[in-house]
């Protein structure tokens, strides 16, 4: 199967028990069985930036969580650059109708560029924009 790109989302559920899309995550993740994951940095501050406020003990699980992410063989982390910031800052001004994040569109671009068409995502804008979404309802 090819790669299938990991949205904050998808780290927030898993690094959260608590969290309601929790077990859907670790489900979906299951079902894709040996499968390299992709993310980006940006995604990761993002699934940070989440935790901000949850307390002390989220915050450690959180960095710990994030910290394995790096030293994972299955998991692929993409740094974002000049070049890619600058085109999903035209794709965050090319869909003004929308509500996309930056991080958003820095994800699209990217699984577009790397022909990802699948996302463990529940977030909608990916949907809107012809990516398929793994965690659903």
């Amino acid at each position: 199967m090819s790669p299938v790109f990991v949205d904050s989302f998808h780290w927030i559920a898993l690094i959260n028990p608590r969290d309601q899309w929790h077990d859907r995550a670790i489900a979906a993740e299951r079902e894709l069985g040996d499968v390299r994951l992709v993310t980006t940095d940006d995604v990761l501050i993002e699934a940070l930036n989440s935790f901000s406020s949850a307390g002390a003990h989220l915050r450690r699980v959180a960095a710990r969580f994030v910290r394995d992410l790096f030293v994972d063989p299955a998991v692929e982390v993409i740094h974002r650059d000049e070049a890619a910031f600058q085109a999903a800052l035209d794709l965050y001004g090319a869909r003004l109708d929308k509500r996309y994040s930056l991080t958003d569109c820095i994800s699209m671009n990217l699984m577009r560029e790397r022909g990802l068409r699948v996302a463990l995502t529940h977030d909608h804008h990916f949907v809107q924009e012809g990516f398929q979404s793994l965690i659903r309802e």
